[in-house]
């Protein structure tokens, strides 16, 4: 129970504290540029075929927490990785485990209908676009 209680922060704290996965990969995305920057950063670095699959309405193809950590530390984004673990308390390479677990389904929530949103599209990246994604993932969906 301890990746749903990660996913969650613990005892249903806001996601907005930065104390869970849903927070950190909602971090990812705003430091990436919003979903579209995060998809292109994610395909430059090796990704493109398990990143379209997250985006489509078909089964999301996996990818490791090192495939993960590779390709986020080559768009820049190591320091945040680095942060998050620590605020944690886990690893990094703990992290990137749970991360590539989490990630796919928030790329694949905030591209319902297989659509990526157009840039400036309803405005920037909000972390309360994913708010129901822990309740998606609790539901059955994990």
């Amino acid at each position: 129970m301890s990746f749903l209680n990660d996913l969650i922060g613990g005892q249903g704290q806001q996601a907005a504290g930065g104390g869970s996965l849903i927070s950190v990969a909602g971090q990812l995305i705003e430091k990436a540029g919003g979903v579209q920057g995060l998809i292109a950063m994610l395909q430059q670095h090796g990704l493109g075929g398990a990143v379209q699959s997250w985006v489509g309405t078909g089964e999301n193809q996996p990818v490791s927490g090192e495939q993960l950590g590779q390709a986020l530390q080559g768009g820049g984004l190591g320091s945040l990785l680095q942060e998050a673990a620590g605020r944690l308390g886990v690893d990094q390479g703990e992290l990137l485990g749970k991360l590539s677990q989490v990630l796919p389904h928030a790329v694949d929530h905030l591209t319902p209908g297989g659509q990526v949103p157009a840039e400036g599209q309803g405005g920037g990246f909000d972390l309360g676009m994913l708010e129901g994604l822990a309740g998606k993932l609790l539901g059955g969906r994990a």
